[in-house]
């Protein structure tokens, strides 16, 4: 295995030096907490991490879940961590300490999760999506509905999961048929049938709860008709104690490609009619509450993307520095030479200078939009708090989506790196692919994310999203101009700003005419164009702080800051206003290919 799980000098130059998150301190939120107590928080996650956590990856996949008679299984590695996870109140790090939380600004949580999540991800879904549900009926549940379920889930007692998705109804969640019927006591009926459930069944905890989308007998088709229930594993009564099992049964565990030690159920509700949940909030409002969980879990995944791609980089470039083959370039034709290390060769540098600009774009990405939430928490006025607010919406799609993509494609170069041994299971970047892969596919396909990107982010709300963020990328441009080394690619990425920003409001013009569908075509070409663009920025903005010290005695740091930013802006920013020009927003031949033409 690589010789750490991340790179904590990163980290903390994104936390203190790009961010300056100790600046929260000073806010009301936060004035009770220190510095220390931040370094403290991410230590101890680190220490738990490294110690109990990432032992389990590898047996985690190799031994795998198991189902029988409606009993599932996680692998037995995976206890005394998750126990340690729930003593040490992990599952809640930004919340009330009132119910189990820590009161963390959502930055640090975030630091502290990137080490959690990069040990094992399967390990880290159940405080994930017990938090996740947990935060739901914070947010909408009554007072007996957080005196019976609040406490548990945010500390991990109780597991979580998201009941959203049907056979015949995947990403089309208005077509869902399971049914709700409200009984004379004030709880529902629940009849209906889910997949591809993370952690819908698993003997971690004694309970789980169930968030489930219903819709109330004659209530109006698609999303405006749906409800959200829930639905514990086993009953809870009004003191808290545990009932009955609650006629909520596993049906299947779906063989994956990746995440093998995480269970992926079908589970059937209410099929002897005996199957009980509580409304949260108020009827045919379901899909308003879930999409609290759903973008909460959608920046987890972005996450689980950057941590596998982080991990893989790691590896790879372990792996350079030691492994000999071939001549140095500029003695080829000496057959006498000694080998090398790979890293020497001119392609491997490039396969690794790409990666690491990708993984530490992606760290200040994932870390800067953790940090609009805080500067919303924090703000100073309704106006900076919209600000931060607008910048939250826009780039949430792109964490998911962009990460998810770029993450895996990390893995693969880092596979690369490695030659045949990557392909064999010696080493474990083999499984980084195959876990990575599915962070595009759910929680909302990279489709389904660009065309919210597309149609709500840049099209909405009278496109003060798109505003917000180009402008925020403009200070960065601006500032870096005032350098002589970084004014190239301050211009270079201006430019590059420009014809992006001219894409965008063709584009979402192209929404309210005839050709429509086209625009749509193009949704997920322009969201990657846009992580380009983003990443860029966040490698400049990297390089202007990283330029005004490279005169210290962490020289070699700072100027592999600069190098990134050089590399992605000369070498990915060309190809990204390629994409650019490429984006077909009227007459796309995708939107009138026939089926009959394929």
């Amino acid at each position: 295995m690589a010789p750490k799980l991340t790179d904590q000098r990163d980290i903390d130059f994104v936390l203190y030096e790009q961010l300056k998150v100790d600046t929260f301190l000073t806010s009301d939120k936060y004035k009770l907490f220190n510095k220390k107590m931040f370094d403290m928080v991410v230590k101890e996650a680190k220490n738990l991490a490294v110690k109990e956590i990432f032992p389990t990856y590898t047996e985690c996949d190799k031994v795998g879940v198991s189902f029988e008679n409606g009993i599932v299984k996680v692998p037995e590695c995976l206890r005394k961590p998750h126990k340690l996870l729930v003593e040490g109140e992990w599952g809640a790090l930004t919340e009330d300490p009132e119910y189990g939380g820590q009161g963390l600004p959502f930055t640090i949580a975030q630091a502290a999760m990137e080490y959690l999540t990069s040990a094992n991800y399967i390990l880290t879904t159940y405080p994930v999506l017990g938090h996740g549900a947990g935060k739901m009926i914070d947010l909408f549940g009554t007072g007996e509905q957080k005196d019976l379920f609040l406490e548990k889930l945010y500390t991990g007692v109780w597991g979580g999961s998201m009941l959203l998705t049907e056979s015949e109804a995947g990403s089309d969640v208005g077509a869902l048929t399971t049914s709700a019927r409200k009984l004379d006591d004030g709880t529902w009926e629940i009849t209906g049938s889910k997949i591809f459930i993370t952690n819908g069944e698993q003997n971690l905890t004694d309970n789980i709860i169930h968030p489930v989308l219903a819709r109330i007998e004659g209530a109006p088709a698609g999303t405006k008709g749906i409800s959200l229930f829930i639905v514990p594993k086993i009953w809870v009564n009004a003191d808290g104690t545990l009932g009955k099992p609650n006629d909520v049964v596993c049906t299947g565990v779906e063989e994956k490609m990746g995440l093998h030690g995480s269970p992926t159920c079908s589970l059937s509700l209410g099929s002897k009619g005996k199957c009980r949940g509580f409304l949260l909030g108020k009827p045919n409002r379901g899909m308003e509450i879930m999409f609290h969980m759903m973008n909460e879990v959608r920046l987890e995944v972005g996450t689980q993307a950057f941590t596998s791609a982080n991990l893989a980089y790691l590896h790879a470039l372990d792996y350079a520095k030691q492994r000999l083959q071939g001549r140095s370039i500029e003695k080829l034709a000496d057959h006498g030479a000694n080998q090398v290390p790979i890293i020497r060769h001119p392609d491997v540098k490039r396969m690794l200078l790409k990666m690491k600009s990708y993984v530490e774009g992606m760290r200040s990405l994932i870390y800067y939009t953790a940090f609009c939430f805080d500067k919303n928490e924090t703000a100073a006025d309704e106006k900076e708090a919209k600000h931060y607010s607008n910048l939250v919406e826009i780039l949430t799609p792109l964490v998911k989506a962009y990460s998810s993509e770029k993450g895996f494609d990390v893995c693969v170069e880092a596979m690369q790196v490695f030659g045949g041994y990557g392909y064999t299971r010696e080493y474990p970047v083999e499984q980084m692919v195959r876990d990575c892969k599915v962070a595009s596919i759910y929680e909302g396909a990279n489709g389904i994310q660009a065309m919210d990107f597309l149609g709500r982010k840049i099209a909405g709300n009278k496109g003060l999203m798109l505003d917000a963020l180009i402008n925020e990328i403009q200070v960065t441009i601006q500032t870096a101009r005032a350098h002589d080394n970084l004014k190239d690619l301050a211009i270079k990425l201006e430019a590059a700003l420009t014809l992006f920003e001219t894409t965008c409001k063709n584009t979402s013009s192209a929404l309210f005419s005839r050709h429509i569908a086209s625009a749509f075509a193009c949704a997920h070409p322009l969201l990657d164009a846009a992580g380009d663009i983003i990443m860029a920025w966040m490698l400049l903005w990297r390089a202007v702080i990283a330029n005004e010290k490279l005169d210290t005695k962490e020289s070699a740091f700072y100027q592999g800051k600069i190098k990134a930013a050089q590399f992605f802006i000369t070498t990915v920013i060309p190809v990204t206003k390629g994409k650019l020009t490429a984006v077909t927003y009227e007459n796309n031949p995708a939107a009138s290919m026939e089926e009959n033409l394929f």
